[in-house]
């Protein structure tokens, strides 16, 4: 087996990685509505907005290569288990 496959750069890293990603994310939102003398503007609320749409996407990005990366992972499982079932047993 090669280490270096796809399936190997997947695990609890890097999905406790995303799930720290996103705990900072709602900790920042909170602190910037609860905050000590914070009140919020038209201009602070529209970055807000911005900085909100461009975390989604980014999440959604790292959501869409995770999925790649699953299934090539499973597409590689099935080729090798495919090619194991097609050799002749001796």
């Amino acid at each position: 087996m090669s280490a270096n496959g796809p399936s190997q750069s997947l695990g609890f890293t890097t999905i406790s990685r995303n799930v720290a990603a996103l705990a900072v994310g709602v900790v920042h939102t909170l602190e910037a509505i609860a905050g000590d003398g914070r009140t919020r503007t038209a201009r602070g609320n529209a970055w807000e907005a911005v900085c909100a749409d461009r975390a989604r996407a980014a999440q959604r990005r790292e959501l869409e290569r995770l999925v790649a990366e699953l299934a090539a992972a499973r597409a590689a499982a099935r080729e090798r288990r495919d090619a194991r079932d097609a050799q002749p047993v001796s």
